[in-house]
């Protein structure tokens, strides 16, 4: 099959050139796939990737010794396991750890590059290897929520079967991207962004290491420069050492041939931060989320903090005001009226006048509904009605208050007994509004905080001058 090489390396892995470990020849752990030519050519990301478990920094909670998983993969008896992490962290370092070390026959597919043909050959040679030679496969797929529930279902009766040892990696949250079947067959395993003292380990490695790193070119980097690129890679192993490896390449070698990089000369090859943010995944909704909860805990700080977030993602800065018009609502309510208006206009100024300017107009409604009172009583009051008018009877109007725009409507009732609250002395008519069925029903429950309280005691008023007059006599019938 086309892009595949002889060991099964795939889309993602170069062969290794040579025999495979199945071969009775097994890589030495510093041998990268691929021979010294390509590796000579790779990014230093690639010509750096661990070889071994022991070269893996970080995810000691799934990695560490003695952990089920470790102690599988060294067996080479491990199960179909689904990695789940963002980038950077390691998903597609330890599937090549894992080729490394098996004994079976090993795939690589990347979801992006292949497709239902090629998956179904990859898993027809899978069972015949199986059937004929007694040997397993471990298919390892990168990206594999990109696959399409027709692509997925492909794996299932090879994943359940044994066929195959499936190794899938994805950024996106498998409860949401993989469907239930196959889920179902797998271990998820989660793997965590590097933090800042491990990122700083691979760099330093990478520094050090004369025969796949940087270390031939006898640089030196400011402590400062790496401390500020371990911080500002957010946990993403990938991105500090393409950018490490761009900021060294780049400096001229002084007089005593050493490449020398302070933090400025760092801060200049990193660039405009790359912020982890999908605008239709899980990342998505896990911002808005910490966005409306920390305003509605108001705590000013903590959404400023995630509305740049977005905004500075590239979010689409209406539908952050279509959420904040609905937080004026939901969570403030009747506690600060003026909320709603706010988030109007603050709405209509994005509108108007786009970004980056728009961004102030979010972040004065982000800190007004910060310090706003808090109320939800409109968000039960309607969830409430809602219920009701979904579950209950259409109770009729009562006639009363229906409108009578023909005779014959007037003939039949419509409108009689009816009585305009402005004619009213205290402004209320002694009349009920709702059907019978649910003639004592109440639905909105004020609050004490902000100006709630005066609207409640307004609409205690008007509620005490309606139940003078508990029925309202029924028209004789014509």
């Amino acid at each position: 099959m086309p892009g595949r090489g002889e060991d099964g390396s795939g889309l993602l892995f170069p062969a290794a050139g040579g025999t495979t470990p199945a071969q009775g020849s097994a890589r030495s752990a510093n041998q990268p796939a691929g021979g010294r030519s390509a590796v000579k050519n790779a990014p230093l990301a690639e010509r750096i990737r661990p070889q071994t478990l022991d070269e893996l920094v970080g995810q000691d909670e799934v990695l560490g010794e003695g952990r089920p998983l470790r102690r599988a993969i060294e067996a080479d008896r491990f199960p179909s396991i689904i990695l789940w992490g963002p980038p950077g962290s390691g998903k597609t370092t330890l599937a090549h750890v894992v080729r490394q070390r098996t004994t079976a026959h090993f795939e690589a597919l990347s979801a992006v590059l292949s497709g239902v043909k090629e998956l179904r050959e990859v898993l027809r040679q899978a069972e015949d290897r199986l059937a004929e030679q007694g040997r397993r496969t471990v298919l390892f797929i990168d990206e594999i929520h990109r696959y399409n529930k027709a692509q997925q279902d492909a794996l299932l009766r090879h994943v359940e079967s044994g066929d195959v040892t499936l190794i899938g990696a994805t950024t996106e949250n498998p409860s949401f991207e993989v469907n239930a079947a196959l889920l179902s067959r797998c271990r998820v395993v989660v793997l965590k962004p590097l933090d800042a003292a491990q990122l700083g380990s691979v760099l330093r490695r990478a520094l050090a290491d004369v025969e796949r790193g940087l270390g031939s070119l006898a640089a030196k980097v400011d402590d400062d420069a790496l401390s500020f690129l371990a911080a500002a890679s957010d946990g993403d192993a990938r991105t500090a050492l393409n950018v490490l490896e761009m900021a060294v390449t780049n400096a001229p070698p002084d007089e005593e041939g050493t490449r020398r990089v302070n933090l400025a000369a760092m801060q200049e090859a990193f660039a405009r931060k790359a912020l982890l943010y999908d605008k239709a995944g899980e990342e998505h909704f896990n911002i808005i989320s910490a966005l409306h909860k920390s305003i509605r805990n108001s705590d000013a700080d903590a959404g400023l903090y995630w509305l740049a977030r977005m905004l500075e993602a590239g979010e689409d800065p209406l539908y952050v005001a279509r959420r904040l018009v609905r937080f004026a609502s939901e969570d403030v309510g009747m506690a600060d009226p003026q909320a709603l208006v706010v988030a109007m206009a603050a709405q209509q100024a994005v509108h108007f006048i786009g970004m980056p300017e728009g961004a102030l107009a979010l972040a004065e409604l982000v800190v007004y509904l910060s310090a706003a009172p808090k109320s939800n009583a409109l968000y039960v009051a309607y969830a409430e009605a809602a219920e009701d008018a979904l579950t209950t009877r259409a109770e009729p109007v009562p006639l009363w208050i229906r409108n009578a725009p023909t005779p014959l409507m007037k003939q039949l009732g419509y409108g009689r007994g009816y009585r305009y609250a402005h004619d009213e002395q205290e402004g209320v008519a002694e009349m009920d509004s709702l059907p019978d069925a649910l003639r004592d029903r109440r639905y909105y429950r004020p609050t004490d905080r902000g100006e709630e309280p005066e609207a409640a005691a307004r609409l205690e008023a008007a509620r005490r001058i309606r139940q003078r007059a508990r029925k309202i006599e029924t028209p004789p019938k014509d």
